[in-house]
């Protein structure tokens, strides 16, 4: 199973009811990476009256953590329906910040949580994604004369040599994709074997 994740960063700005909601989606590996992102939009609208936020990592069906903030709004009206519709789309390792400045009009309970649905809604549809794709690590020992082979197999299988370190042989360590894995592995037995 695959998923997307931020790409770069994204803002748009939503008004209901001259509220200004300024939603920012950007990637988050981690929950000090989360709040870094969180740290910046305080430093942009440092007067906004709240800052909610959510986020969700690893793959939406099934992520690794997640957490939401309301920040001051009423209970539940904020960063859970954030959340919702992080965990109801497609995109991973995700962090939503949405800075609200008050309109003068009071949107109540039900008009809170369809003004941050909404929000964190358009601010992810124009996101530039990446997929997502998992990696193997595996370590080869070859021969010196097979290493420039093997360096080949990994480009072609859009893989990367993490570490070279030598010895009586080479020794290289790989990140592939998983789906790559076990083709690799077959075709540089085969060769190694011949």
């Amino acid at each position: 199973m695959t998923y997307h994740f931020p790409s770069s960063g994204h803002a748009h700005t939503y008004e209901e009811k001259k509220s200004l909601f300024h939603a920012f989606a950007d990637t988050a590996n981690s929950r000090e990476q989360a709040m870094q992102v969180l740290a910046q939009q305080q430093a942009i609208y440092p007067d906004a009256r709240h800052h909610c936020w959510a986020y969700l990592i690893g793959d939406p069906r099934q992520p690794i953590t997640l957490a939401c903030n309301d920040d001051g709004e009423p209970s539940g009206t904020a960063g859970k329906p954030m959340l919702n519709v992080l965990q109801h789309g497609e995109i991973g390792n995700v962090m939503v910040v949405i800075s609200r400045y008050f309109g003068g009009v009071k949107l109540g309970a039900g008009g809170l949580v369809r003004a941050y649905s909404k929000a964190t809604g358009l601010v992810l549809e124009n996101l530039a994604t990446t997929p997502y794709i998992p990696l193997s690590h595996i370590s080869v020992a070859v021969a010196f004369k097979d290493e420039q082979y093997i360096r080949h197999c990994v480009e072609q299988y859009h893989g990367l040599v993490e570490e070279c370190a030598y010895s009586s042989h080479s020794i290289l360590n790989i990140a592939l994709p998983e789906s790559a894995k076990s083709l690799f592995m077959q075709q540089i037995q085969s060769r190694l074997i011949e």
